[in-house]
Protein backbone atom coordinates (compact mmCIF):
# COMPACT_ATOMS: atom_id res chain seq x y z
CA UNK A 1 0.00 0.00 0.00
CA UNK A 2 0.78 3.68 -0.52
CA UNK A 3 2.62 4.93 2.47
CA UNK A 4 3.00 8.91 3.37
CA UNK A 5 6.13 9.73 4.88
CA UNK A 6 6.15 11.88 8.06
CA UNK A 7 7.31 15.14 6.85
CA UNK A 8 4.61 15.42 4.14
CA UNK A 9 2.07 14.78 7.09
CA UNK A 10 3.86 17.07 9.03
CA UNK A 11 4.01 19.67 6.07
CA UNK A 12 0.24 18.82 5.22
CA UNK A 13 -0.80 20.13 9.20
CA UNK A 14 1.57 23.31 8.88
CA UNK A 15 -0.31 24.55 5.86
CA UNK A 16 -3.32 25.02 8.48
CA UNK A 17 -3.51 28.39 9.48
CA UNK A 18 -4.39 28.74 13.50
CA UNK A 19 -7.96 29.81 12.87
CA UNK A 20 -11.27 27.98 12.94
CA UNK A 21 -14.44 28.98 10.51
CA UNK A 22 -17.93 28.93 12.76
CA UNK A 23 -20.33 26.29 11.67
CA UNK A 24 -24.01 26.79 11.06
CA UNK A 25 -26.76 24.68 10.82
CA UNK A 26 -28.88 24.09 7.58
CA UNK A 27 -31.73 22.19 5.73
CA UNK A 28 -33.49 22.12 2.78
CA UNK A 29 -36.38 20.06 1.66
CA UNK A 30 -36.19 17.46 -0.53
CA UNK A 31 -38.14 16.26 -3.93
CA UNK A 32 -40.52 14.03 -1.71
CA UNK A 33 -40.66 16.42 0.95
CA UNK A 34 -38.58 15.30 3.05
CA UNK A 35 -36.45 17.88 5.51
CA UNK A 36 -32.64 17.42 5.80
CA UNK A 37 -30.10 19.01 7.93
CA UNK A 38 -26.46 19.68 7.12
CA UNK A 39 -23.45 22.05 9.08
CA UNK A 40 -22.28 24.19 7.34
CA UNK A 41 -18.83 25.98 7.78
CA UNK A 42 -16.08 27.49 6.13
CA UNK A 43 -15.56 29.20 2.48
CA UNK A 44 -13.75 28.27 -0.77
CA UNK A 45 -13.94 24.66 -2.87
CA UNK A 46 -16.95 22.42 -1.17
CA UNK A 47 -16.43 19.47 0.90
CA UNK A 48 -19.15 16.97 1.67
CA UNK A 49 -18.96 14.48 4.32
CA UNK A 50 -21.46 11.95 4.52
CA UNK A 51 -21.32 9.43 8.15
CA UNK A 52 -21.77 6.08 8.34
CA UNK A 53 -25.22 4.03 9.74
CA UNK A 54 -27.20 6.14 11.62
CA UNK A 55 -24.72 8.32 12.66
CA UNK A 56 -24.86 12.03 13.09
CA UNK A 57 -22.89 14.60 10.78
CA UNK A 58 -20.98 16.07 13.97
CA UNK A 59 -19.16 12.58 14.17
CA UNK A 60 -17.01 14.71 11.58
CA UNK A 61 -16.37 17.18 13.94
CA UNK A 62 -12.40 16.85 14.05
CA UNK A 63 -12.55 17.57 10.10
CA UNK A 64 -14.95 20.37 10.22
CA UNK A 65 -12.65 22.30 12.34
CA UNK A 66 -9.59 21.48 10.57
CA UNK A 67 -10.94 21.82 6.19
CA UNK A 68 -13.10 25.18 7.17
CA UNK A 69 -9.86 26.61 7.62
CA UNK A 70 -9.19 26.48 3.83
CA UNK A 71 -12.28 25.16 2.42
CA UNK A 72 -16.08 25.15 2.70
CA UNK A 73 -16.98 21.93 4.70
CA UNK A 74 -20.46 20.43 4.68
CA UNK A 75 -21.32 17.73 7.14
CA UNK A 76 -24.39 15.96 5.93
CA UNK A 77 -27.52 14.20 8.41
CA UNK A 78 -28.92 11.90 5.90
CA UNK A 79 -32.86 11.07 6.28
CA UNK A 80 -33.45 9.11 9.71
CA UNK A 81 -29.56 10.29 10.93
CA UNK A 82 -28.87 13.28 13.36
CA UNK A 83 -30.87 16.22 13.27
CA UNK A 84 -32.79 15.21 10.08
CA UNK A 85 -36.25 14.18 9.68
CA UNK A 86 -37.09 10.50 9.88
CA UNK A 87 -38.97 10.24 7.14
CA UNK A 88 -41.79 6.98 6.59
CA UNK A 89 -39.54 5.69 3.39
CA UNK A 90 -36.63 6.39 1.21
CA UNK A 91 -33.80 3.70 3.40
CA UNK A 92 -32.51 2.56 0.06
CA UNK A 93 -29.18 3.22 -1.94
CA UNK A 94 -31.27 4.97 -5.13
CA UNK A 95 -33.63 7.26 -2.76
CA UNK A 96 -30.13 8.20 -0.76
CA UNK A 97 -28.64 8.74 -3.92
CA UNK A 98 -30.89 11.08 -4.85
CA UNK A 99 -30.76 12.91 -1.48
CA UNK A 100 -26.75 13.61 -1.92
CA UNK A 101 -27.53 14.75 -5.80
CA UNK A 102 -30.19 17.53 -4.10
CA UNK A 103 -27.88 18.24 -1.45
CA UNK A 104 -24.94 18.96 -3.77
CA UNK A 105 -27.19 21.28 -5.98
CA UNK A 106 -28.26 23.10 -3.28
CA UNK A 107 -24.48 23.92 -2.58
CA UNK A 108 -24.35 25.49 -5.76
CA UNK A 109 -23.20 24.91 -9.40
CA UNK A 110 -19.61 24.03 -8.08
CA UNK A 111 -17.76 21.02 -7.91
CA UNK A 112 -17.71 19.25 -4.63
CA UNK A 113 -15.10 16.87 -3.07
CA UNK A 114 -17.96 14.05 -1.91
CA UNK A 115 -16.38 11.62 1.21
CA UNK A 116 -18.51 8.85 2.63
CA UNK A 117 -17.58 6.91 5.13
CA UNK A 118 -18.78 3.51 5.87
CA UNK A 119 -22.78 2.96 5.01
CA UNK A 120 -21.63 6.97 3.07
CA UNK A 121 -19.56 4.78 0.81
CA UNK A 122 -22.26 2.92 -0.31
CA UNK A 123 -24.88 6.01 -0.35
CA UNK A 124 -21.83 8.07 -2.36
CA UNK A 125 -21.24 5.64 -5.03
CA UNK A 126 -25.42 5.00 -5.07
CA UNK A 127 -25.21 8.85 -6.24
CA UNK A 128 -22.73 8.36 -9.03
CA UNK A 129 -24.10 5.48 -10.19
CA UNK A 130 -27.38 7.14 -10.70
CA UNK A 131 -25.82 11.29 -11.40
CA UNK A 132 -22.45 10.21 -12.91
CA UNK A 133 -19.38 12.28 -12.02
CA UNK A 134 -20.26 15.69 -13.41
CA UNK A 135 -20.41 17.39 -10.02
CA UNK A 136 -17.86 16.14 -8.31
CA UNK A 137 -14.09 17.87 -7.82
CA UNK A 138 -12.66 14.02 -6.43
CA UNK A 139 -14.32 11.03 -4.45
CA UNK A 140 -13.19 9.50 -0.54
CA UNK A 141 -14.22 6.62 0.19
CA UNK A 142 -13.51 5.57 4.15
CA UNK A 143 -13.60 2.25 5.43
CA UNK A 144 -16.20 0.09 3.50
CA UNK A 145 -16.18 -2.30 0.73
CA UNK A 146 -16.32 -1.12 -2.81
CA UNK A 147 -17.16 -4.45 -4.72
CA UNK A 148 -13.93 -5.41 -5.18
CA UNK A 149 -12.69 -8.52 -4.42
CA UNK A 150 -12.36 -9.82 -1.65
CA UNK A 151 -15.04 -9.67 0.18
CA UNK A 152 -14.88 -9.10 3.86
CA UNK A 153 -15.91 -10.51 6.73
CA UNK A 154 -18.59 -9.25 9.37
CA UNK A 155 -16.26 -7.40 11.83
CA UNK A 156 -16.65 -8.60 15.32
CA UNK A 157 -18.55 -5.69 17.00
CA UNK A 158 -21.39 -6.01 14.52
CA UNK A 159 -21.80 -9.82 15.12
CA UNK A 160 -21.83 -8.88 18.78
CA UNK A 161 -24.27 -5.80 18.50
CA UNK A 162 -27.02 -7.91 16.38
CA UNK A 163 -27.48 -10.31 19.28
CA UNK A 164 -31.44 -10.50 19.28
CA UNK A 165 -30.93 -11.53 23.17
CA UNK A 166 -30.18 -7.75 23.73
CA UNK A 167 -32.18 -4.41 24.22
CA UNK A 168 -31.60 -2.28 20.90
CA UNK A 169 -30.06 0.21 23.13
CA UNK A 170 -27.51 -2.25 24.16
CA UNK A 171 -26.39 -3.52 20.80
CA UNK A 172 -26.14 0.41 19.56
CA UNK A 173 -23.69 0.77 22.63
CA UNK A 174 -21.85 -2.29 21.52
CA UNK A 175 -21.83 -1.12 17.82
CA UNK A 176 -20.47 2.79 18.89
CA UNK A 177 -17.80 1.56 21.49
CA UNK A 178 -16.74 -1.20 19.08
CA UNK A 179 -15.73 1.19 16.15
CA UNK A 180 -12.70 2.58 17.98
CA UNK A 181 -9.40 1.36 18.95
CA UNK A 182 -8.53 4.56 21.02
CA UNK A 183 -10.33 5.17 24.28
CA UNK A 184 -13.03 8.11 23.70
CA UNK A 185 -14.21 10.04 26.44
CA UNK A 186 -17.42 8.40 27.95
CA UNK A 187 -19.51 11.05 27.99
CA UNK A 188 -18.73 11.76 24.20
CA UNK A 189 -19.59 8.01 23.69
CA UNK A 190 -23.04 8.25 25.55
CA UNK A 191 -23.73 11.49 23.09
CA UNK A 192 -23.15 9.40 20.13
CA UNK A 193 -24.85 6.65 20.80
CA UNK A 194 -27.89 8.39 21.99
CA UNK A 195 -28.12 9.79 18.37
CA UNK A 196 -27.48 7.06 16.45
CA UNK A 197 -30.96 5.39 18.77
CA UNK A 198 -32.82 8.73 16.70
CA UNK A 199 -32.63 6.54 13.80
CA UNK A 200 -36.23 4.49 13.85
CA UNK A 201 -36.06 0.57 14.41
CA UNK A 202 -37.34 -0.04 10.99
CA UNK A 203 -35.19 2.85 8.88
CA UNK A 204 -32.42 1.33 10.84
CA UNK A 205 -32.73 -2.43 9.41
CA UNK A 206 -33.58 -0.95 5.98
CA UNK A 207 -30.16 0.25 5.66
CA UNK A 208 -28.52 -2.38 7.03
CA UNK A 209 -30.03 -4.91 3.72
CA UNK A 210 -29.86 -3.03 0.60
CA UNK A 211 -31.18 -4.88 -1.92
CA UNK A 212 -28.41 -4.71 -4.78
CA UNK A 213 -24.87 -7.38 -5.82
CA UNK A 214 -21.51 -6.37 -4.44
CA UNK A 215 -21.08 -5.37 -8.91
CA UNK A 216 -23.27 -2.23 -8.00
CA UNK A 217 -20.78 -0.48 -6.39
CA UNK A 218 -17.75 -1.75 -7.96
CA UNK A 219 -19.69 -0.56 -11.63
CA UNK A 220 -20.02 2.83 -9.63
CA UNK A 221 -16.14 3.45 -8.56
CA UNK A 222 -14.89 2.00 -11.96
CA UNK A 223 -17.23 3.97 -13.84
CA UNK A 224 -15.14 8.13 -12.32
CA UNK A 225 -12.37 9.16 -13.88
CA UNK A 226 -12.28 11.63 -11.46
CA UNK A 227 -9.62 11.00 -8.52
CA UNK A 228 -10.57 8.98 -5.67
CA UNK A 229 -8.78 7.96 -2.26
CA UNK A 230 -9.90 5.01 -1.02
CA UNK A 231 -8.68 4.98 3.17
CA UNK A 232 -9.30 2.06 4.70
CA UNK A 233 -8.58 0.02 8.00
CA UNK A 234 -6.40 -3.56 7.66
CA UNK A 235 -9.81 -5.23 7.03
CA UNK A 236 -10.50 -4.16 3.52
CA UNK A 237 -6.18 -4.22 2.21
CA UNK A 238 -7.20 -6.79 -0.58
CA UNK A 239 -10.10 -4.52 -1.66
CA UNK A 240 -7.39 -1.48 -1.57
CA UNK A 241 -4.75 -3.51 -3.35
CA UNK A 242 -7.26 -4.15 -6.21
CA UNK A 243 -8.39 -1.02 -6.53
CA UNK A 244 -5.24 0.67 -6.78
CA UNK A 245 -4.01 -1.82 -9.24
CA UNK A 246 -6.79 -1.67 -11.78
CA UNK A 247 -8.34 2.07 -11.14
CA UNK A 248 -6.55 4.46 -13.44
CA UNK A 249 -7.35 7.59 -10.98
CA UNK A 250 -7.22 5.69 -7.87
CA UNK A 251 -5.06 5.43 -4.50
CA UNK A 252 -5.48 4.00 -1.82
CA UNK A 253 -4.11 3.96 1.99
CA UNK A 254 -4.29 1.49 4.72
CA UNK A 255 -4.15 2.92 8.28
CA UNK A 256 -3.40 0.43 10.90
CA UNK A 257 -4.13 0.75 14.74
CA UNK A 258 -6.94 2.51 13.99
CA UNK A 259 -11.04 1.61 14.58
CA UNK A 260 -13.48 1.44 12.24
CA UNK A 261 -14.25 5.06 12.86
CA UNK A 262 -10.55 6.09 12.00
CA UNK A 263 -10.95 9.68 11.42
CA UNK A 264 -11.91 10.00 14.81
CA UNK A 265 -9.23 7.77 16.13
CA UNK A 266 -6.53 9.12 14.31
CA UNK A 267 -7.47 12.31 12.90
CA UNK A 268 -4.06 14.20 12.45
CA UNK A 269 -3.01 11.14 10.69
CA UNK A 270 -6.18 11.27 8.73
CA UNK A 271 -6.77 14.71 7.93
CA UNK A 272 -2.79 14.99 6.43
CA UNK A 273 -3.85 12.01 3.89
CA UNK A 274 -7.25 13.84 3.14
CA UNK A 275 -4.86 17.27 2.87
CA UNK A 276 -2.24 15.89 0.79
CA UNK A 277 -4.58 14.32 -1.72
CA UNK A 278 -6.84 17.48 -2.05
CA UNK A 279 -3.61 19.79 -2.69
CA UNK A 280 -1.85 17.16 -4.73
CA UNK A 281 -4.85 16.18 -7.08
CA UNK A 282 -8.28 17.73 -6.37
CA UNK A 283 -7.25 21.36 -6.17
CA UNK A 284 -3.94 21.91 -6.51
Amino acid sequence: MRAVPAFMLLFALLLLPSHRAAASDRSFFTSDGVRLHYIEAGQGHTLVLIPGWTMPAWIWDAQIADFSRHFRVIAFDPRGQGESEAASAGYEPQRRGQDIAELIRQLGPAPVLLVGWSLGVLDALAYVHADGDAHLAGLVLVDNSVGEDPPPALPRHTIAASSRLLSRETRMRLFVRGMFARPQPAPWLDRLTEACLRTPQDAATALLNYPVPRSFWKEAVYATDRPVLYVVTPRFAGQADSLRRHHPSAEAVVMPRVGHALFVDDPVRFDALLGDFIRRRVWP
